[in-house]
């Protein structure tokens, strides 16, 4: 008798911990799980920035997926469309091959990309932060950067490239430039030219603070930090334009600059659109038990779900992996009931807080919603990393000890910005420019949604 086929979209927080609940939960001589991911592992996006400056090696957060999802079979690809009047999925594979995939049950579990506003140059300039590609993309053009200061006689050309615009102060954005200086002025102290050399760091953000969607006093630490660092913070401002030789901010100031790093924010994967079943706010809409109306054999959860937030109804629940990881558990449970294994469940959460990492000792914590900063903030900040990892603990806690008392790598990889760095992942018919750019980068959840 052929097994039941159960197909998950996605292995980012939500899919990997809705296949690790099944494969724990299941008779795998009775259901078979299948994993669909463009990599064979799961990423753990909070400590990208820390890859981009150097403190993490890039493989201590990339976990796995054969390796701890036993008896799941990975297939390696992007989904291109799903049909759920069939049953069966469509995907190419890494080297262009088109396949196809039936399922039994399916869970959606897509995750976001870059939310990218209509403005002029911001494609072709600006740098994401969503993946390891970009993170060492990052590293790569940052260390270019100050190498080609070193070179150059023109102070024009020399203040350009050591000035860096990190649009977007929420989670990933406040992290990467607290990072940044200390990255900068590691690299250039082996330059003798650029002793006098300023390296200017700016963070923009429409919001009037940074960190925005946290409590002010956890705020106000993380505005502390980053002004001790010689961050300049520019609050309701954006850009306008970015150009090779630099961006317009919205005050019609403009900045000279080869580096534009986009922290604006995520939105669900425009596969969750390609369906043509409803949408709210760009995510599939679900019930309380994570299925979708009128299929009641697909489920989605995480980025990809509009999952109403049970203690605030009017409102969907934030795009984080707190809410993903539960999601993504609830999912695989309520799969297994559909099957006649367990019971049904709705979805409830507990907020547990939120942590921020600001490197160099310094952090910004409310774990059970009691405000931290120093080292205790630090201390709570690296504890939850270290917790919530489903491996590869020992290897980021040696990473952080080596930064402590070794030097960073300091050389360029050679990379180039490619397909696998894209930015560009706004749908063809872009809104009004300025209405769109202000509601978005208001109401964002920067950070690729993977805070605690």
């Amino acid at each position: 008798m052929a097994r039941t086929r159960v197909v998950i979209v996605g292995g980012g927080f939500a899919g990997y911990h809705a296949a690790q609940h099944l494969t724990k939960n299941v008779d795998h001589d009775e259901i078979e799980i299948v994993l669909v991911n463009p990599t064979d592992y799961f990423l753990y996006v909070p400590l990208l920035p820390e890859v981009g400056s150097g403190i993490v090696d890039p493989r201590s957060i990339t976990i796995s997926l054969p390796g701890t999802l036993p008896n799941v079979r990975l297939v390696l690809g992007n989904v291109t469309t799903i049909d759920p009047d069939r049953q069966e999925l469509s995907y190419d594979d890494p080297e262009g091959n088109a396949d196809s995939l039936s399922f039994d049950r399916l869970v959606l579990a897509a995750g976001s990309v870059n939310k990218l506003l209509p403005i002029p140059g911001v494609a072709k300039h600006g740098h994401g932060f969503r993946g390891i590609p970009e993170a060492l993309y990052f590293r790569d053009h940052v260390t270019r950067q100050i190498e080609l200061a070193a070179m150059t006689d023109d102070p024009q050309e020399r203040d350009a490239r050591c000035t860096f615009v990190v649009v977007g102060a929420g989670y990933t954005g406040t992290e990467v430039a607290a990072q940044g200086p200390s990255f900068t002025e590691t690299l250039a102290a082996r330059h003798p030219e650029l002793r006098d050399q300023p390296m200017r760091w700016k963070l923009l953000d429409l919001a009037p603070r940074v960190l925005p969607e946290l409590d002010r006093r956890l705020s106000r630490t993380a505005d502390d930090v980053l002004r001790d660092r010689g961050v300049e913070i520019l609050t309701e401002t954006s850009i306008t334009e970015s150009t090779e030789e630099g961006v317009t901010l919205s005050n019609d100031q403009f900045v000279r600059t080869r580096s534009l790093v986009w922290c604006v924010g995520v939105r669900p994967d425009p596969l969750v659109e390609s369906l043509g079943l409803e949408t709210q706010q760009g995510r599939l809409v679900v019930d309380k038990h994570l299925s979708v109306p009128s299929y009641p054999h697909v489920f989605a959860c995480g980025d990809a779900a509009a999952v109403t937030d049970p203690h605030h109804p009017e409102r969907l629940t934030p795009m984080t992996a707190q809410h993903a990881v539960r999601q993504g558990k609830l999912a695989a449970r309520n799969v297994l009931a559909s099957l006649g294994h367990g019971t049904f469940a709705a979805y409830r959460h507990r907020d547990l807080g939120f942590v921020v990492d600001l490197g160099a000792g310094k952090a910004a914590a409310n774990p059970l919603h009691i405000p931290l900063s120093g080292l205790p903030a630090k201390t709570v900040t690296r504890g939850y990393h270290l917790a919530a990892m489903p491996t590869n603990r020992l290897r980021v806690a040696i990473d952080w000890a080596l930064d402590t008392v070794a030097t960073r790598p300091r050389v360029q990889l050679g990379l180039v910005r490619s397909g696998t760095v894209p930015l560009d992942t706004a749908s063809p018919e872009l809104p009004d420019l300025r209405s769109e750019r202000a509601n978005a980068e208001a109401e964002a959840n920067p950070g690729g949604g993977a805070r605690s």
